[in-house]
């Protein structure tokens, strides 16, 4: 493409910050134009639930690029704004301000968000979800305030946040709906490997149970009530019951 193109790549997560070097290391000299509608700049979200997340990593080794790589690989990187529409069309993206640029090409990394609980006390103060940076370092903090937590979903997010509040000291519930944490990705004999060693570290790993609602005082979390009456006492509750791909902005263009 020569320089007189445009490339617009809407998402700036790691598959986005990627997508641009690509392009730049392949010879694209036109215009780069990277959206993302968080206020940080490109980052790996893998450490977030893990050494970030245990305070044994500072916050600039998550970025995908230093702060200037931006600038230096003349890629206009805009934070904190969102693409509201796409008309394919005209080759044009809108943005949150009214903004409308042309396009010649265009890259869709929008990622995908938590599935959120639906039940009720799933809007508690004290429920949280971890996909972002400032999520993680909300559960730090939480860490350092709260005695127990319960978390639901024992999946990756499950077992690393578990891993974390306890280095941290945290009392942990972890209840997983199946069998055992990562079965249907692992199968069971790896299952039950992390399963072991989650509870050799002192959680309380609990399968096959089902969770019906979280309890609260006066709007803030103080358990989670198990479909056999159980309340699991907890001052923060954890969600981590897999995602939802961001594909609205792609459906509404075609």
């Amino acid at each position: 493409m020569s320089s007189n193109s445009t490339f617009v790549i809407v998402g700036a997560g790691m598959a986005g910050a990627l997508t641009a070097q690509a392009l730049r290391d392949e010879g694209f000299d036109g215009r780069l134009l990277l959206v993302g509608n968080e206020t940080d700049r490109p980052y790996e979200r893998p450490p977030l639930s893990k050494n970030y997340l245990m305070g044994t990593a500072e916050r600039e080794s998550v970025f995908v690029h230093p702060a200037d790589w931006y600038a230096k690989h003349d890629v206009e990187l805009r934070t904190d704004t969102t693409v509201t529409a796409i008309d394919v069309e005209r080759r044009e993206v809108i943005l949150d301000a009214g903004e409308v640029v042309t396009f010649d090409q265009l890259a869709l990394a929008t990622g995908a968000e938590p599935r959120r609980l639906n039940i009720p006390g799933a809007d508690l103060d004290g429920v949280r979800y971890l996909r972002r940076i400032s999520d993680s370092e909300h559960l730090r903090s939480d860490f350092s305030r709260v005695d127990r937590v319960a978390i639901i979903g024992g999946g990756w997010i499950g077992l690393e946040t578990a891993a974390a509040a306890r280095t941290a000291g945290v009392e942990v519930t972890l209840l997983e709906q199946g069998p055992l944490p990562l079965q249907q990705i692992l199968g069971a004999e790896i299952a039950q490997v992390f399963a072991s060693l989650h509870r050799a570290n002192g959680v309380d790993l609990r399968g096959n149970v089902e969770v019906v609602a979280i309890e609260g005082e006066s709007g803030v979390v103080t358990g989670v009530r198990l479909s056999d009456g159980e309340v699991v006492a907890a001052g923060l509750v954890i969600v981590g019951v897999g995602v939802l791909p961001n594909v609205s902005l792609a459906e509404r263009a075609g």
